[in-house]
């Protein structure tokens, strides 16, 4: 009886064109379709208890050379930044390797006198004071902007959502190699398990503050 159910069960998948045996990821690649974009969300956080956080928008890395895309996002990121800057929004900076300094950000973008710098890898968090910075002035809700799309802003959003952080993530901020791996980043954080109730997409010019 037991056979009989099985053979019925592959039966049914069969007539209704699911595989009875999943596919190699390998074979799917050339023809997978990217999902429908996620919707785009208009936000009015709240300037005593938001954080914009700026990363990586190195001299170094952000040329039209190396990452084109990266320099795109400079003149929404500069608005960004000064509206922030103009409503008393806290501003946390965030430089990739060990040296917290200035000397190879951006000069556009640069932190000012009395804003914090962390230095890490692609997750700001991981071995700096950050969430101990955004504690310590009752901030609830984080604004990632900066490159590697796929590397600090990925693994910084991811990291503040998994600390109970709300998340809007402006996506003209935000920049990859490559659109795909913008893309890739924007549907994870907005469907991942643990970000999708956290995390919502938004563009710079739809953050009013």
């Amino acid at each position: 009886m037991k056979k009989i159910k099985t053979i019925l069960a592959a039966a049914l998948l069969a007539a209704s064109g699911i595989s009875v045996q999943a596919a190699d990821l390998s074979a799917e690649w050339g023809s997978i379709k990217a999902p429908d974009m996620p919707a785009l969300q208009k936000a009015t956080p709240d300037v005593k208890t938001t954080a914009l956080i700026v990363m990586d928008f190195m001299k170094t890395s952000c040329t039209e050379q190396a990452r084109p895309r990266c320099v795109a996002t400079i003149a929404p990121v500069k608005k960004l930044l000064a509206d922030a800057r103009a409503k008393g929004v806290t501003v946390v900076y965030a430089v990739t390797g060990n040296d917290p300094v200035m000397t190879n950000f951006l000069p556009e973008l640069a932190a000012q006198a009395g804003e914090p710098i962390v230095a890490a890898r692609a997750d700001k968090f991981l071995g700096t004071d950050l969430d101990k910075i955004l504690k310590d002035k009752g901030i609830k809700t984080v604004i990632p902007v900066g490159t590697a799309s796929n590397g600090a802003v990925l693994y910084t959003a991811t990291g503040a959502a998994f600390r109970n952080y709300d998340v809007l993530l402006p996506i003209d901020g935000m920049s990859g190699n490559s659109a795909w791996s913008e893309q890739i980043v924007a549907w994870q954080l907005v469907n991942g398990p643990g970000l999708a109730d956290r995390v919502k997409l938004t563009k710079t010019d739809m953050i009013s503050f």
